[in-house]
């Protein structure tokens, strides 16, 4: 079995699909070494073990909170099915990924994120869990609990999380339009400006100027005035576009300014196609947001170094949240996302690159991309300590830590 990407192959010598919680409990009593396997959407071995649970099979279900403002659902649900779920019923969800065809376990676990100056990662807006300890125990976690802070952002080492409730909030609309060629210049000097003109706004570059910049704006929330005038200076793209811009737009959710649901504007691409470029490899690496600057200079520095592994790069914004062991914790933040050729050693030694472009500027990595932890300082993350400690106390037998556990994080 291979991932997403097909970068990695599992060494998995169990891959079992267990079609209900019961079974789920039985397989993980029984086995030494396990870890779950939602959408596969990882570039790395962080799901690897000699027993792999793919979680897909497990029952899907959909239950609302009394006022309405949660929905628990089966923790291997994608996040584009619960949408589709929920939409009819007139609500919504704060916040999606650039793909919504991600398991909603693998992307809280992983602290995967949307973008937004006011929008946390998507484990922020999870309300409670449910999971299956190393025993085949069953333990509940709730906002407000003592490890609630450690248990969301779990990268998989606390057991099989199986039910989880996520904040939801009335229906809303946004659009999507899409802006070319801001020299990187101006991207460094209105840089608060840039990233307050929409909801959510992604910048698309190969550092040397951004070649797209995705607005997306909720219609009842004006344009402030300083991004107003940036954008004036650009110009607005007459044709849809892909990210990458030699690739087909079809993908794509829909751009020109045309009002849609969440789920159809906020997500880069729609649920019913296949995503991005398909095999590629990625990186994301993360600095606190007043060092935006300096590490925007730093990889356009670096441009001739990356080029040749890179097909595109992306810059987001994330406010910060509480989550132990999210990339995001204590700061505001901004992302910077590599999509890299479909070679290992190229995106590895271009990892790397960008890592050593960051030093200084105590970067973080997205713990489900390309990274090597050599290069990143884990002291970092103060509830390091906490969370092994939580680690222990729900899996003395380590039955849920791998190798690739051991060696990122403890």
């Amino acid at each position: 079995m291979k991932n997403w990407a097909g970068n990695i192959t599992f060494n998995g010598e169990n891959i079992v699909a267990p079609t209900s919680l019961s079974h789920a409990q039985e397989l993980i009593a029984g086995a030494t070494k396990v870890r779950a396997l939602g959408s596969r959407h990882s570039f790395t071995r962080i799901s690897d073990a000699p027993t792999i649970i793919d979680t897909r099979q497990l029952p899907e279900f959909l239950e609302f909170s009394a006022d309405r403002t949660s929905v628990r659902v089966n923790a291997s649900m994608t996040y584009g099915r619960l949408a589709e779920l929920i939409s009819p019923l007139g609500l919504a969800l704060t916040n999606f990924a650039s793909l919504p065809h991600i398991s909603i376990a693998g992307a809280i676990a992983t602290g995967t994120h949307g973008s937004g100056d006011a929008n946390k990662n998507l484990a922020s807006a999870v309300s409670s869990l449910q999971m299956v300890t190393g025993t085949g125990e069953l333990v509940d976690f709730s906002r407000g609990d003592e490890a609630f802070g450690g248990a969301v952002v779990s990268l998989g080492a606390l057991g099989l999380v199986t039910s989880v409730s996520i904040d939801v909030v009335p229906a809303f609309q946004v659009t999507q339009t899409v802006y070319n060629d801001l020299p990187i210049r101006s991207m460094i000097e209105n840089f608060d400006a840039v990233f307050a003109a929409g909801y959510s706004v992604s910048a698309f570059t190969r550092w040397r100027d951004i070649e797209q910049l995705w607005v997306k704006s909720r219609i009842d929330e004006p344009m402030p005035g300083a991004s107003a005038a940036v954008l004036e200076a650009l110009a607005k793209a007459t044709d849809k576009q892909h990210p990458l811009r030699e690739l087909d737009p079809e993908a794509c959710t829909d751009q020109l300014g045309v009002p849609g649901a969440a789920v159809d504007r906020l997500p880069h691409f729609k649920l019913d196609f296949t995503p991005s470029a398909g095999d590629e490899i990625q990186s994301e690496f993360f600095v606190d947001r007043r060092y935006a600057a300096e590490a925007i200079e730093a990889l356009a520095a670096i441009e001739g170094k990356i080029k040749d592994a890179m097909m595109v790069s992306e810059l987001r914004t994330v406010a910060g949240d509480t989550q132990w062991m999210s990339p995001h914790t204590g700061r505001d933040s901004m992302a910077m996302h590599f999509t890299w050729v479909p070679d290992q050693a190229a995106a590895d030694a271009a990892a790397q690159d960008v890592a050593n472009a960051l030093t200084g500027l105590d970067a973080r990595a997205h713990w489900g991309k390309v990274f090597d932890p050599s290069q990143f300082d884990m002291s970092s993350y103060v509830d390091r300590p906490r969370f092994l400690q939580l680690v222990e106390s729900l899996d003395p037998n380590r039955t849920f830590t791998n190798e690739w556990f051991e060696e990122y994080v403890g």
